[in-house]
């Protein structure tokens, strides 16, 4: 029973070094800064950074604000209610006042507008339609249609 239990032991230590030393070979490594990422390609392999870029990436504060750049939305934008009665509004086809909601008056504006700009008349403002009538958003409203 003893021999068991000592084989047991030695078996434990053994796995505990051998799994300290993949530990150590992992910190071992340099840590991967911007600078290195942004100066890789595709093809590029990893290249390890030298200790004083290390050093300063460490002593740096992360990127300012100015260095910040915000991400595109993803897919085609997508305007709010409000943004397509005004740029309806705008461009003449809708008279009723600005709620956010798209009800029968807002419907009808924008299948006048689709079927005046040669669009399909779903009375869905889509990508086709938005970037038609999106033109219409920041300027002044006129009385005659367009």
């Amino acid at each position: 029973m003893k021999k068991i239990f000592v084989f047991a032991a030695l078996v434990a230590v053994f796995a505990a070094l051998s799994g300290c030393s993949k530990k150590q070979e992992v910190e071992e490594l340099e840590p991967i800064t911007l600078e290195s990422l942004s100066a890789t390609t595709a093809d590029d392999s990893y290249q390890a950074v030298p200790q004083e870029s290390a050093a300063q990436a460490v002593s740096q504060p992360a990127g300012s604000a100015k260095d910040l750049v915000p991400l595109p939305p993803q897919g085609p934008y997508k305007p709010t209610n409000t943004e397509i009665q005004t740029a309806l509004k705008n461009a003449g086809y809708y008279s009723a006042s600005i709620d956010g909601k798209i009800g029968p008056k807002s419907k009808k504006a924008i299948e006048d507008f689709q079927s005046a700009n040669g669009l399909k008349v779903d009375g869905k403002v889509g990508s086709k339609t938005w970037e038609a009538l999106g033109r219409y958003l920041n300027i002044s409203s006129s009385s005659d249609k367009r």
